[in-house]
């Protein structure tokens, strides 16, 4: 069985700060490209971020931009999105996604689909 837990979700003031992680089991991460996506009520799902898994470049939904900071961490199999000053329009649902494990990728965009998702994480923006 092939699955993604994602974790760190929470209640943070405006201006705080999060970690969410990503976190797979029966398959590895360092040679697919992740990414992560957010849903709020009542609006469609968005993209945020997504690294590749060659080169590690990155990519950002221009609301997160210069806030959030996608990273992996291929000991412990895990993807992180780090998230500054957070707004509460950054509240949402945050899901992680991987590709399959073929193909080698330089860059990624924001609407590509994935195969294999998480159950999400709640993040919570509010005073």
């Amino acid at each position: 069985q092939l699955h993604l837990v994602e974790s760190g979700g929470g209640l943070v003031q405006p201006g705080g700060s999060l970690r969410l992680s990503c976190a797979a089991s029966g398959f590895t991460l360092d040679n697919r490209v992740i990414g992560w996506f957010r849903q709020a009520p009542g609006k469609e799902r968005e993209g945020v971020s997504c690294i590749t898994n060659r080169g590690g470049s990155t990519n950002y939904a221009d609301s997160v931009k210069g806030r959030f900071t996608i990273s992996r961490e291929n000991a412990k199999n895990t993807v992180y999105l780090q998230m500054n000053s957070l707004k509460p329009e950054d509240t949402a649902i945050y899901y992680c996604a991987a590709s399959y494990g073929s193909g080698s990728y330089i860059r990624c965009a924001l609407d590509w689909s994935y195969p294999y998702w998480g159950q999400g994480t709640q993040v919570t923006v509010s005073s």
